[in-house]
This record gives C-alpha cells, sequence and structure tokens, in this order.
C-alpha cells in the first residue's frame, strides 16, 4: 500500500489527488492521509505531498469542466471539515479521493453523490454537514466590534475552515463597510474593504493588541447591548441548561455577552 501524505488543506488534498493519480501504482494500492499516522503500517510506503498551485489549479478545473460547480462545491465543503478521522471514519483526504475516482469512471457527479451506500460517498456528506453547520452557527454568533479606526472586527474559532463562507456572506450583507474577520483556530483573516471584495491572508502579521482597541461609540453601544441582554429576561423563566444547548459554550468567548462567564 502507497499512502499519500497531505497537508491539511485544499491544495495539500488536491495535489495528493493529482500525485496519486499521476503516479499509476494503481488506485487500489493508494490511499490518502491527511498529517502522518498515529500507527505506521508494515509494509507500506509513505509518500509526502508538497502543495501545489497549479497541481491544485489542474484538479479544479477536471472537476468543474466534467461534474459542474455542485459536485466542486461537495468536495469543496468535506475540504473544509476539521472534523477529526477516529475509528473506523474514513481520512477525508481519501474520501476525497476514491469519490473522485467514482466520478471519472461513471462521469455522472451528481449520481456518484447520491451514492451514499459508497464509504467515500457517505463520508463526504457527513463532512459537509459537518462544515454547513459550522458555518450556520457562526453566522448567527459572530459579534462585529468597531475598532478606533472604524473598521468593524471579529474573531472567531470553529472547528471547521469556514471562513471563506462567513466573509463571502458578509461581504454581501455589508458591502460598503471595512471589516476584517480574524480565525483564532486556522490562524488566518478575512480582510474587506469597503466597495470591494475580500481576500483571505494569514494572521502572522495581525496586531492583536492594536484589533482590541475599540472606539469610544462601541464601548458604549456594547455596554447598551449588556444592560438590555441582563434585563430582558424573565427571572423566572432563566433556563441554563436550554441556554447552553443553543448557544454552545465553546462560541461564548467570541460574544460579549457572554464572554464574562468564561
Amino acid at each position: 500500500m502507497y499512502v499519500f501524505i497531505c497537508e491539511d488543506s485544499l491544495e495539500g488534498i488536491f495535489t495528493g489527488v493529482y500525485d496519486a493519480c499521476a503516479s499509476r501504482l494503481g488506485h487500489r494500492n493508494i490511499r490518502l492521509a491527511t498529517g502522518e499516522p498515529e500507527n505506521y503500517e508494515l509494509f507500506s510506503e509513505y509518500i509526502h505531498v508538497t502543495p501545489s498551485a497549479d497541481k491544485t489549479g489542474k484538479v479544479i478545473r477536471t472537476i468543474t469542466s466534467r461534474f459542474g460547480m455542485q459536485f466542486y462545491e461537495s468536495i469543496y465543503q468535506a475540504a473544509m471539515s476539521g472534523e477529526p478521522s477516529s475509528g473506523r471514519k474514513m481520512d477525508k483526504a481519501d474520501a476525497i479521493y476514491e469519490t473522485i475516482l467514482l466520478a471519472l469512471a461513471s462521469g455522472d457527479g451528481q449520481k456518484v453523490l447520491l451514492s451514499l451506500g459508497e464509504p467515500c460517498v457517505y463520508r463526504i456528506f457527513e463532512l459537509c454537514r459537518a462544515t454547513n453547520r459550522e458555518a450556520c452557527h457562526h453566522l448567527e454568533f459572530l459579534r462585529f466590534s468597531e475598532l478606533e479606526n472604524g473598521v468593524l472586527f471579529a474573531t472567531i474559532h470553529p472547528k471547521d475552515n469556514v471562513l471563506p463562507y462567513l466573509a463571502e456572506h458578509f461581504t454581501d450583507r455589508l458591502p460598503s463597510e471595512n471589516f476584517m474577520i480574524y480565525d483564532a483556530t486556522h490562524q488566518s483573516v478575512a480582510v474587506h474593504k469597503a466597495l470591494s471584495s475580500y481576500i483571505l491572508t494569514d494572521a502572522a502579521d495581525l496586531d492583536l493588541e492594536k484589533v482590541s482597541r475599540y472606539s469610544s461609540d462601541e464601548e458604549a453601544f456594547r455596554q447598551l447591548w449588556l444592560t438590555f441582554f441582563d434585563h430582558i429576561a424573565i427571572e423566572s423563566r432563566k433556563n441554563p441548561g436550554l441556554q447552553m444547548q443553543l448557544i454552545p459554550k465553546r462560541y461564548w468567548a467570541d460574544t460579549p455577552e457572554y464572554s464574562r462567564f468564561c
């Protein structure tokens, strides 16, 4: 067995798919993995994949031209998932590789995505569901704060790499605002300049001290919001258990009304 070890990113996985197909080692003899395995197998050869933008582009063009954007979106969402491969669950890189092979063999990507009896396709379904759920939660719980320079800034700690979805959504909803969304989990930032598109960049140069300085208006409105939040509740109807179900505790640190309790 040949195991192609990929970087846990879209570029890393798609490069692994390209290299695996180009290797001519036989698809049944190949497996893809994101990251080093916990236990190495005795008779397996491990091949480390170096991410390549050129190879990634070729895989994307093949997928979109032959199977359409809906198939690509499903593969993309699966690649963005941070759900770990534990127990008998297939590694997402291997699930993506095998699903693409099924589509190439059948010529019908949409039909393949409906074949949930296939372990790789069902795994793609699970990963897409997790990514979509995470994106929906952050659309509900994300809180912008106005900085001293007038930029709207938000911090998130997502399990999955949902930053592109959030950036696209808020670019559409807030086109005339300058805003930044900082993904502390994956150390990336979405930067949007008013009346233009957004860019995704590495967070290495982000000045965390500077983005914690709020404007005077922000401080005032934040206090008003906290006062409203504290007084709107009916004392006899308080239900902390239900509250934690509706807003899981891992989101609290990024919301002004709950960060006080962290």
